[in-house]
């Protein structure tokens, strides 16, 4: 289905001179992103007194005639329905709680299925929202909360708190091995230079901070609850591996190649069902970026965790 829309506006006199085409765009209509005006100047979509733009940096100055003719493609076949388990709803966000084998955004191997598809199909408006609204990821076999912007202002308004370490992010997590006491890993992350799906701890990569504190500690394994102060791919698996306490049940990170010295057959029998990363998204604390308001989500332990610590309680 083609969408044609034709947008007119003359630059406001408190604009002044020599300001940036994308930049003021942006400003002046909220409900698009800078990448999306960035994306159709490219595509000599966009007119200044009535001479086509081809670079998204050329200046504007105020009483220029904009003219933005806007050509869109709604793809409905990647629209599909899929259930969201929806924790919290209203007109501005979305807190989704993600099971297990869930893709976020689609890629190669996995153009369906994915919760971006899940959100086309929910409402068309994610089609107008960059990654359709979605502020953050989690690995397709990493469980809990998500949040995800329902308007562009809102979207802005949270990554930029993301990008500033205004959101906790806090985390649940069991790993191999037994920890004495809590700690902070301040060690950059970037893609592992043999095996390219992999991240790995690297010098030249960026900057990546996990705080951790012990939740309850078992003879071979530790229950961890874990806050990120920045995003990084992989973030906690990697991590946890370097510090060698890698996440149980992660085969990636060789949590699933590692056996405690002295652990019985028995327990490895007994917890071997566990073949993805023990990891969950437990807790989700941001400020509302329409009403300003403290919010606060918290999500339990799905039950393949649940049924894994009580095992290794018992043991």
């Amino acid at each position: 289905m083609i969408k044609k829309e034709r947008i007119s506006l003359r630059i406001p006199e408190h604009c002044g001179i020599n300001t940036r085409l994308d930049q003021i765009l942006a400003k002046i209509f909220h409900q698009y992103s800078r990448t999306m005006f960035k994306k159709w100047i490219l595509n000599k979509q966009v007119s200044i007194n009535g001479n086509i733009i081809e670079k998204p940096n050329t200046f504007v100055n105020s009483g220029d005639i904009i003219i933005i003719n806007i050509i869109s493609e709604k793809k409905y076949s990647f629209a599909e329905n899929i259930f969201l388990n929806i924790v919290y709803e209203d007109d501005d966000i979305l807190v989704i709680n993600k099971p297990i084998n869930f893709v976020v955004h689609p890629g190669a191997g996995n153009i369906n299925g994915t919760v971006l598809n899940a959100l086309l199909y929910k409402d068309d408006l994610f089609y107008k929202i960059p990654r359709a609204g979605i502020v953050h990821r989690l690995d397709k076999n990493t469980t809990g909360l998500m949040l995800i912007a329902k308007n562009v202002t809102s979207y802005k308004n949270l990554i930029e708190s993301l990008k500033n370490r205004e959101i906790v992010r806090e985390y649940e997590a069991v790993v191999v091995g037994n920890i004495i006491s809590g700690g902070t890993i301040e060690q950059p992350i970037g893609r592992h230079m043999k095996y390219r799906t992999k991240m790995c701890v690297s010098s030249i990569g960026k900057k990546a901070i996990t705080h951790f504190r012990i939740v309850e500690r078992f003879k071979y394994h530790t229950h961890l609850k874990i806050n990120l102060e920045t995003g990084r791919t992989h973030q906690i698996r990697v991590h946890m591996l370097h510090l060698r306490y890698p996440v149980l049940g992660d085969s990636v990170y060789r949590g699933t190649c590692i056996t405690p010295k002295g652990m019985s057959t028995m327990l490895l029998k007994k917890i071997s069902y566990f073949s993805r990363p023990a990891l969950h998204a437990s807790k989700l604390k941001f400020i509302h970026p329409k009403t300003n308001k403290l919010m606060e989500f918290n999500i339990v332990l799905p039950n393949d965790m649940q049924k894994l610590i009580n095992i290794l309680k018992k043991n």
